[in-house]
């Protein structure tokens, strides 16, 4: 039986002693419950930031307000910003070069699709020490399963990053 993605992750990431920070939008905290699902996984998962609102995302993640008001919550340039947010919020206690920031936005539905921006689009952002990624997907289910489709593309997103790492 294959192991879960977030257990998989959990091994590379005590592999490679890097560290874990989350900033979750449209999956609303999944990703970090499925991470602390894993026993163990206090010993690289540092913090989860859950940020709905565009508030949320300037006041926690330091996402600028010109990105959300340009390119919307959800986009490229707002989860790159949310990745790095993070990971930056947690450098004064874990070095830069130790931790990788992950960072999801979408539209879970069954609103909010506009033209361009459909319902079950995501995007997934990474930040880590090799520098900065965003990946985008798209879902086509309702609501719970857009934010599990999210969920699993932020997890395989890191999954892949992190088996990478362990490889240098």
């Amino acid at each position: 039986m294959t192991d879960t993605l977030e257990k998989q992750v959990g091994g590379y990431l005590i592999s490679t002693g890097l560290k874990l920070c989350l900033a979750e939008s449209c999956t609303g905290g999944l990703i970090a419950h499925r991470i602390t699902n894993v026993a163990g996984s206090s010993e690289y998962f540092l913090a989860g930031v859950v940020a709905y609102s565009y508030e949320a995302k300037e006041t926690l993640l330091g996402v600028r307000k010109i990105t959300l008001t340009r390119f919307g919550a959800v986009s490229q340039e707002t989860v790159l910003e949310m990745a790095s947010g993070v990971r930056w919020k947690m450098h004064k206690r874990f070095p830069l070069e130790q931790t990788v920031g992950v960072s999801v936005s979408g539209i879970a539905g069954p609103g909010g699709g506009m033209p361009g921006k459909p319902v079950g689009l995501v995007w997934v952002g990474l930040s880590t020490p090799d520098g900065d990624e965003a990946f985008q997907f798209q879902g086509n289910g309702n609501r719970e399963e857009n934010k599990a489709f999210s969920a699993d593309k932020a997890l395989e997103v890191l999954l892949e990053y992190v088996r990478r790492h362990a490889g240098k």
